[in-house]
């Protein structure tokens, strides 16, 4: 990768990278406490990073509070 800059949310790249399955769901106190850092407007502009990790985010949702991620294809 040639971004030598760390994006404020590597650590949740890093956690959703090693999970072993096809889809799971995080809520946004789990994300905060994963990623170390407040969950806010910006995440829709970091999310693509996530795409360089195989996986991508698959829905929002604003009315549980939560954040579905899914693998991608390689």
């Amino acid at each position: 990768m040639g971004n030598t800059t760390l994006s404020k949310y590597e650590k949740l790249w890093e956690y959703i990278k090693n999970q072993n399955v096809q889809a799971f769901t995080l809520s946004y106190d789990e994300i905060e406490k994963i990623a170390g850092v407040h969950l806010d407007h910006s995440f829709l502009n970091y999310k693509k990073e996530l795409l360089e990790f195989g996986w991508k985010v698959e829905k929002i949702s604003m009315k549980n509070k939560s954040v579905s991620f899914e693998k991608t294809a390689l």
